[in-house]
């Protein structure tokens, strides 16, 4: 029975070969994994009574002898409508713009003010995200300051400011009638806090340059999966693309020596939190393909989601008694208010230019102005922060960048080609 309180006291320093910060040492309730599971079991008592309470609705057949004023509620959330659409043949997904008539300098403006929002959302929210991860509030000469350690905490507000937005966007513009039962977000709900979480938590243990590189690398694990498990095949130039990005982040962890700073060293937990991360993430991604099979538009799938995640985090940090604290550390800096308000704006922001490019360009443009936003992202970072990047470590980051604009490239041109193939046959499958 002592052992596990053992092991979690000793993993902040096994799970490194590093010093850790004196920050992280304060106690062995500070560790990361310790909290992960304190934020689980917080999780676990708002999902376990809520998949109980779904599956008697379902034993009674609520939906044939149900009645009452709650009966619309429960129908809802438990069961929907039920009604699928997966061609979207009746419109109710409004498609993409095509450039019809107008003018190409509207395109040209439409195109630079995607590409600005997007860049200045995401830019602003990567160095705000460093700065409120690593960096003291409330410093002096005699004072050094303190960190803000609740990751859950911004988590919480990015996605409550998020689901204000989604909602209000709901609510003043046309929408397709909704079909899913409501329940059914919760899970990208989850797993999109977990992710979240992880992110941030990661920033503690490794430094922003390696975790931007990590999440462009993370359709090497994709493309293992697909292999393994569902047997799917790949073109030649996807298996060249992954082993150009798997060589440049090598190269970009390689290069960094033990004696340097360190915000620059790579830990053991921040490579764990970094997976953590790349898992939760591509489940949700996943799963929300699956939920698009109803009628829902973007905004919808933004608000049903950021709905759960509101109450995930909300009810974690109140059964913890952490966002009384959280908000007494706001009341504390005021410097840290700003940021973190100004952290789920640019969040939120960020999700509607998303929605906004997609549906005005495609994907294929959308990725190319997000992978550029990478890059800036990095650049930033290290002259914001003083990340020191060497010879090789710069090569890596440019072999990795290169592979993503090829693999942007040999897309387009295989979504092309595939137009052109007969009604039969099918082109392979991509990543």
């Amino acid at each position: 029975r002592f052992c596990l309180p053992l092991l979690l006291a000793s993993l902040p320093t096994m799970a490194t070969g590093e010093q850790i910060s004196p920050a992280l040492q304060d106690s062995w309730g500070d560790f990361w994994l310790f909290r992960f599971f304190v934020n689980a079991a917080g999780y676990a008592s708002i999902v376990v009574p809520g998949f109980l309470l779904i599956q008697y609705f379902k034993r009674r057949n609520y939906l044939e002898t149900g009645r009452g004023i709650c009966f619309p509620v429960i129908k809802s959330c438990v069961f929907g409508s039920e009604v699928k659409s997966v061609h979207q043949e009746d419109g109710s997904l409004p498609p993409r713009a095509e450039p019809t008539e107008s003018s190409t300098a509207r395109q040209v403006f439409k195109l630079l003010f995607c590409a600005a929002g997007l860049q200045a959302s995401y830019l602003t929210w990567g160095v705000l995200q460093e700065r409120v991860m690593t960096r003291t509030y409330g410093g002096t000469e005699t004072d050094p300051g303190e960190k803000f350690m609740d990751s859950q905490f911004l988590v919480f507000m990015n996605r409550i400011l998020a689901f204000t937005v989604a909602g209000l966007y709901c609510a003043l513009t046309k929408q397709p009638r909704h079909g899913a039962p409501m329940y059914k977000y919760s899970f990208a709900s989850l797993s999109n806090i977990l992710s979240s979480w992880c992110q941030y938590e990661a920033l503690k243990y490794i430094s922003f340059p390696t975790q931007v590189l990590a999440k462009a690398s993370k359709v090497i694990p994709v493309m293992l999966m697909g292999k393994l498990v569902s047997r799917k095949s790949y073109e030649y130039w996807e298996y060249l693309t992954a082993a150009l990005i798997s060589l440049g982040v090598s190269m970009f962890l390689l290069s960094s020596a033990p004696n340097k700073h360190m915000s620059t060293v790579t830990t053991f937990s921040g490579i764990v939190l970094l997976a953590g991360y790349i898992i939760f993430d591509s489940f949700t991604s996943n799963w929300q393909d699956a939920l698009f099979t109803y009628k829902m538009s973007p905004v919808q799938m933004m608000f049903g989601v950021n709905v759960f995640s509101c109450l995930f985090t909300v009810g974690s940090l109140l059964e913890q008694g952490a966002l009384l604290e959280s908000v007494r550390f706001m009341a504390r800096h005021s410097e840290f208010t700003a940021h973190a308000v100004l952290l789920s704006v640019c969040s939120a922001c960020g999700q509607l230019f998303i929605f906004y490019t997609i549906n005005q360009f495609g994907a294929a443009v959308f990725t190319i102005i997000m992978t550029l936003r990478q890059a800036f992202a990095i650049l930033l970072s290290c002259l914001i922060y003083g990340h020191t990047v060497t010879v090789v470590g710069g090569l890596g980051v440019a072999v990795v960048f290169m592979a993503l604009f090829l693999r942007v490239y040999a897309r387009s041109r295989m979504k092309k080609r595939s137009k052109k193939l007969p009604p039969g046959e099918t082109p392979v499958q991509k990543v």
